[in-house]
């Protein structure tokens, strides 16, 4: 049986429009999935959320064991054909004028961070085991409204076709590895890793530019051996239903379909003599070809560090997508920059913190977030100082600054941190700077220790006068 999710009222045709049959084929329910929040603006009414111009079904159930705020979770069999539902609002004109056919590239990426960088070895070592087979895979008699599929040798986990907007569309797909082959101990499908299956959508170019990009969705399935979905699904439900009451509203609502997700578009192979990588950085083709591949994602975090060629800074509210890329390596985010792929400084700047422990996790987007919203650092003691005019023109050096007061900032509260600056200040060198002084009570005057400068009030100010001394040559300096 094929399912179908309901959709938002307004603009989506209705089941029977695009699907027509008996009324008791078609399944509507409501899906509950985990969109990021958007802060409300002041003054601003609220509206209905945005209709998105494409949706892509995967006609499988989603597990019950994911919980709340966490992507949905689909589980798969080893070479089972399932119908990806294709659907496409008529009505927003800007996805379907120009040519009337859409190109929509499919993938069967690596979710795990680690096994993206190094996606291109672990390929190879599957074709190496599995010769002449494909990771995916298109069952074309299944298909409806799939045009030209196209299934490169050269790119095991990918395939390609054409399709009209305007017509019904079925793809039929079949993945063919299984989640443990990618982990170092194959202990059945539970333990095996995540796969992200991915569908990027093109508008083709009349010329040989590049095609325009229009839309981007995933979701996260786990591959099992034939008939291992249908009893991991089991366990999860039974599980679930042993949970307590308030335990079960920790987490998802199982649906009979997936509804992909949109997401960053997949970045396009590299063409350079350095293997294909799965970058978390890229963005866009566009952004492919400012940023290489092998830069941002095969070296270490700290690869850019030196781009700017100075400290990190704080990210700047006007930076582009690319700065907010830069930005995001210098200060050790680079797992998440495809995450975030599209985010110029305004857009990062206003993601609150529950949006980031989303989208990174608690540590991450906790990290994150205080970076973001980093003040710079207040010092522990600021002191202003002028120095007394010297009646005699050979008792100090001569400073220009003189008379006027000037800020001091202490972090380590120490005599010798003071001693410094003041020498710097006064333009004396800091090894004559004999004795530090400041005057008490009754004109006294009282040597300058750690305990005593720990003690001095913020934001005090003193006149310092600057004594010549001899035997040994120097100075004394005295804080009125």
């Amino acid at each position: 049986m094929l399912f179908w999710h309901s959709q938002p009222e307004h603009l989506w045709p209705s089941p029977g429009e695009l699907y027509p049959g008996p009324p008791s084929s078609l399944l509507r329910e409501a899906l509950p999935l985990p969109y990021l929040k958007q802060e409300e603006l002041p003054n601003i009414p609220r509206a209905e959320p945005p209709c998105p111009a494409f949706q892509y079904v995967l006609c499988a159930a989603t597990s019950p064991a994911v919980k709340q705020q966490e992507e949905t979770l689909t589980y798969l069999n080893q070479g089972q054909s399932y119908e990806v539902r294709m659907l496409c609002n008529p009505r927003l004109g800007d996805a379907t004028q120009g040519p009337r056919l859409l190109k929509s590239v499919v993938r069967v990426v690596f979710h795990d961070r680690r096994l993206q960088y190094t996606e291109q070895q672990q390929l190879d070592g599957w074709r190496w085991s599995r010769p002449g087979d494909r990771i995916l895979d298109i069952d074309v008699p299944l298909s409806v409204g799939v045009i030209e599929p196209q299934v490169l040798p050269s790119q095991l986990n990918t395939v390609e076709f054409y399709w009209d907007p305007t017509k019904r569309t079925s793809l039929f797909l079949q993945v063919h590895c299984i989640s443990t082959e990618f982990t170092p101990r194959k202990k059945g499908g539970e333990k095996g890793v995540p796969f992200r299956l991915q569908i990027d959508t093109f508008k083709p170019s009349d010329k040989e530019l590049s095609p325009e990009h229009l839309h981007s969705a995933g979701c996260l399935i786990k591959v099992f051996k034939p008939k291992g979905a249908d009893r991991k699904l089991k366990t999860d439900r039974e599980k679930i239903e042993k949970q307590p009451v308030h335990e079960r509203d920790k987490y998802q609502t199982a649906c009979e379909s997936t509804v992909f997700m949109e997401c960053s578009p997949w970045p396009e192979p590299s063409s350079g003599p350095h293997p294909p990588l799965s970058p978390l950085a890229l963005t866009s083709p566009n952004s492919c070809k400012l940023l290489s591949p092998e830069r941002l994602c095969s070296s270490p975090p700290f690869a850019l560090d030196t781009l700017g060629g100075s400290p990190a800074q704080d990210l700047n509210p006007g930076a582009s997508i690319l700065e907010t890329q830069q930005w995001l390596h210098r200060h050790r985010f680079s797992n998440y920059c495809r995450s975030l792929a599209n985010f110029t400084g305004t857009d990062l700047l206003k993601l609150t913190r529950q949006d980031l422990i989303q989208i990174c996790g608690a540590a991450d987007g906790i990290r994150l977030f205080n970076t973001l919203r980093a003040r710079p650092i207040r010092h522990r003691l600021t002191l202003y100082v002028a120095q007394e005019a010297s009646r005699q023109e050979n008792e100090v050096p001569k400073n220009p600054d003189s008379g006027f007061y000037q800020e001091i900032s202490l972090d380590e509260l120490s005599a010798v941190e003071l001693m410094g600056k003041l020498a710097e200040l006064l333009a004396l060198p800091a090894n004559q700077i004999h004795r530090l002084f400041h005057q008490g009570p009754g004109g006294i005057l009282i040597l300058l220790s750690d305990q005593v400068v720990q003690n001095l009030e913020d934001e005090s100010y003193f006149v310092a006068v600057v004594k010549k001394v001899q035997n040994p040559d120097g100075y004394y300096l005295v804080l009125t």
